[in-house]
């Protein structure tokens, strides 16, 4: 399917979103995705739409929608920081789920309401030494508040997905703790990327550190798997200053 679309079908959802986001006459919300515009219709009835939606079909009919400017392009490609927007609701995309959100982030607003697959909202909510635990956690986790508000079943879309989903509450925070970002980013890639071994394979695998220096480091008989965000940060200060 073309852009890998799925459309919600289940206006009571989309009324949910509404309702969780608290919107006001005077918000903006930026939407992601608008499709064939069921969001965008009830969220354009309280408040400013600014609609993204890249397939061409759709242009049109959002464009009637009074209350909406649209943008008619990729998201991921659009300079969010030049648009003036206070609340996010989207369905967005799952295939760009990931570099979407941390492109959100980047911007600021007070707080988005955002249906994901639900396996990747339960990475981006889970806790250190669940299954679900992973780098999207540990950094969705440094950047934002992040909640699952509900479930929502495959067959509220149509075509009918192969996934249920999720309604997510992010809050942007700036960053939780004072950390080298870069080097933050870098670690938890490499963690990550051997999550069953121990911090101290993990981090000689990927060149992290050397032999000679490994042993000054906390946590490196620790498994991946088992370090909150805090430890790795800690750890991280710690390869700052034996570099």
């Amino acid at each position: 399917m073309k852009f890998s679309q799925h459309f919600l079908i289940d206006e009571r959802v989309a009324e949910r979103q509404i309702k969780y986001a608290d919107l006001q006459p005077d918000d903006v919300v930026l939407e992601i995705g608008a499709g064939n515009g069921i969001l965008t219709r009830k969220i354009a009835k309280v408040a400013k739409v600014i609609a993204i939606e890249i397939d061409e079909r759709f242009i049109e009919k959002l464009s009637k929608i009074k209350n909406v400017d649209v943008i008619h392009g990729d998201a991921l490609k659009v300079d969010f920081n030049e648009l003036d927007f206070n609340k996010v609701i989207s369905n967005i995309p799952y295939h760009i789920s990931s570099p979407l959100t941390f492109k959100l982030l980047d911007s600021h607003f007070e707080q988005a309401i955002l249906m994901y697959q639900k396996e990747f909202a339960e990475r981006m909510v889970a806790k250190a030494g669940s299954r679900q635990y992973s780098r999207l956690s540990v950094m969705v986790y440094y950047r934002a508040d992040c909640e699952i508000l509900e479930y929502v079943p495959r067959h509220a879309f149509r075509p009918t997905p192969k996934v249920d989903s999720c309604i997510v509450r992010l809050k942007p925070i700036g960053k939780r703790f004072e950390v080298n970002e870069e080097l933050f980013e870098k670690v938890t890639r490499a963690l990550f990327s051997h999550r069953r071994k121990k911090i101290k394979n993990a981090l000689l695998m990927e060149g992290i550190v050397s032999k000679e220096n490994i042993d000054a480091l906390p946590f490196i008989e620790e498994r991946v798997e088992h370090l909150t965000p805090e430890e790795i940060a800690e750890l991280v200060k710690k390869i700052e200053e034996i570099k």
